[in-house]
C-alpha cells in the first residue's frame, strides 16, 4: 500500500487536502479567467468566502452551452502558452475547443500514469492502443503520455482494422489492449474466422473506454459477460471526458472508478440541483484542480452516476464513481418506461446475430419519445429477427422499440461519419 498517495489517506484528510486545492483554484479563476471574473462580478460572489467543499453549492454551475458561447473567455493564460489544441467529440452538439499548456499536458500524463497503475500496469507491460491519437482527440494523446510517464511500453495502432490489430498482437506480444469494449467482439469474431487462437495470445488485460462493462452493482453487464465468456482476460472500465481532464479507472476489484483527489472534485447533483446522499445516482458535476489553460468550476457533465465512499478492497479511501447510468439529456420515456441508451445497447450487444446497430430517438406526434433501432445482421437467423429482438427488449427493459433491419455496410457508414473519432451508436433527434 502506498501511504504517500493521497488516495490511501483517511477521508477527513482527503477532504482537507481538496479544500486547500479548491482555495487555490478559486483564487486562480478570480485572477485569470475573464469568464469567471465576469460571473463573480455579476452575481456578487466573493470567492474568499468559499472555504469548504460544502460551500461549493453556493456557486453557480458551468454548462456546456457556456463553453460553446464564450469559449475564448475561459482561457486563463496567453495564447502563446498553448502547446496543444483539442476539441470535445461534439456528441450532443457543437464541439468545444480546449487549449493545453505544457503544464496541462504534464497533468494529463500524471493522471493517466495513476490510472494505468490503478489498473495494474507497471514498467515492463506493453499496451496496444486501439484508439486514435490524432483528430484533435485528447484521450489518445493522454494515454500515450501516461504510459510514457509510467515507464511501460505503448503500441499506437489506432482504431478499427481487426487484421492490423491481430498482426500487431502476434508480432509485438502486448499484454494489455485499450479500446472501446464492443470492438473486442469484432476482434474475437475475426480471430475465430481466421483460425487465430486468441485465448492463447499474449493479451491478458483489456482496458475499456467509452462504454460500460459493469452494472450499478459492479457485476459485469451483458457486454462484459459476453466478452468474459469468450475470452477470459482481466477487464477494466474507465470513465473520462475532455472537460474534466481526468480519468476514473477501476482497480483489480472492479468496484467503481477511483478519483484522483489532487486533480478533480466531484459532486453528485439531483434534479433540484442539490447534492444527493452518497450512493444515490445523480448528475456528475466536476471542478478541475491544477489546470492552467482552461480550468472549470462546477461543470455539469450531463452524466448520471453515484458516488461510493466506503474504503475499497485495494486500500484506497478516495471516493469512487459507479458505472454511468446514462446521460441526463439522453433519458428516454418509452411507453411509460424511463430508460437510458446503455440499457438498449446491452440487449443488442448480447445478441449473437447482431453485427452492428444505431439507435435513433425522436419526438412522436403524441409528444412522447419514439425509439428506432436500426440493426445490421451477421447472418440471417432461421426465425423472424425483428420479432426476436422485440421479445429480447421486452424481457430486458419491459418495452420494445421499433426495429428495422438494414445492410451492415449502411449501419457501418452511420456509425462512422466522416469527422467521427468514436463510433456513433445513439442519435438524439428530439
Amino acid at each position: 500500500m502506498n501511504h504517500e498517495d493521497i488516495e490511501f489517506r483517511q477521508p477527513a484528510e482527503i477532504r482537507a487536502f481538496q479544500e486547500q486545492l479548491l482555495r487555490k483554484a478559486l483564487d486562480y479563476l478570480d485572477a485569470h479567467s475573464p469568464y469567471y471574473q465576469r460571473l463573480f462580478r455579476e452575481q456578487h460572489i466573493d470567492v474568499k468566502e468559499i472555504h469548504t467543499l460544502d460551500d461549493l453549492r453556493r456557486l453557480p454551475f458551468t454548462e456546456k452551452k457556456d463553453l460553446q458561447l464564450f469559449n475564448d473567455d475561459f482561457l486563463c493564460c496567453p495564447k502563446e502558452k498553448i502547446v496543444d489544441y483539442i476539441t470535445t467529440s461534439g456528441t450532443l452538439g457543437e464541439p468545444v475547443t480546449f487549449g493545453c499548456t505544457d503544464a496541462d499536458l504534464e497533468r494529463l500524463a500524471y493522471n493517466e500514469q495513476k490510472s494505468f497503475a490503478c489498473a495494474g500496469l507497471k514498467p515492463g507491460n506493453i499496451l496496444q492502443l486501439m484508439t486514435t491519437i490524432d483528430k484533435r482527440f485528447m484521450a489518445g494523446l493522454a494515454y500515450f503520455l501516461g504510459i510514457r510517464r509510467l515507464g511501460a511500453s505503448i503500441i499506437r495502432v489506432g482504431n478499427g482494422i481487426p487484421e492490423l490489430q491481430w498482426d500487431t498482437i502476434q508480432r509485438l506480444h502486448p499484454d494489455t489492449i485499450m479500446c472501446v469494449p464492443s470492438f473486442i467482439l469484432r476482434l474475437i469474431e475475426y480471430a475465430e474466422e481466421h483460425g487465430i487462437d486468441y485465448r492463447a495470445s499474449s493479451v491478458k488485460r483489456i482496458i475499456g473506454i467509452g462504454e460500460g462493462l459493469r452494472d450499478q452493482d459492479f457485476n459485469l453487464n451483458l457486454l462484459g459477460r459476453r466478452i468474459k465468456e469468450k475470452w477470459d482476460v482481466e477487464l477494466y472500465a474507465t470513465y473520462s471526458s475532455t472537460e474534466m481532464g481526468a480519468t476514473f479507472s477501476e482497480c483489480q476489484y472492479g468496484c467503481g472508478g477511483h478519483v484522483h483527489p489532487e486533480l478533480i472534485i466531484v459532486e453528485i447533483i439531483g434534479d433540484d440541483d442539490q447534492p444527493v446522499p452518497d450512493g444515490q445516482p445523480g448528475e456528475v458535476v466536476v471542478t478541475t484542480l491544477g489546470v492552467e489553460a482552461m480550468p472549470l468550476l462546477r461543470f455539469r457533465t450531463g452524466d448520471i452516476a453515484a458516488k461510493r465512499v466506503e474504503q475499497c478492497q485495494c486500500g484506497r479511501w478516495s471516493y469512487r464513481l459507479t458505472p454511468l447510468v446514462g446521460r441526463k439529456n439522453n433519458m428516454i420515456k418509452l411507453k411509460g418506461t424511463t430508460l437510458y441508451p446503455p440499457a438498449i445497447n446491452d440487449v443488442l450487444d448480447n445478441t449473437e446475430y447482431v453485427q452492428n446497430y444505431i439507435v435513433y430517438v425522436r419526438s412522436s406526434s403524441a409528444g412522447t419519445d419514439q425509439v428506432d433501432v436500426c440493426v445490421g445482421l451477421k447472418h440471417e437467423p432461421p426465425f423472424d429477427a425483428v420479432k426476436d429482438l422485440k421479445d429480447r427488449f421486452r424481457s430486458r427493459i419491459r418495452v420494445a422499440p421499433n426495429v428495422e433491419i438494414l445492410n451492415v455496410d449502411e449501419i457501418q457508414r452511420r456509425n462512422f461519419p466522416a469527422k467521427s473519432r468514436k463510433p456513433i451508436k445513439f442519435v438524439d433527434l428530439r
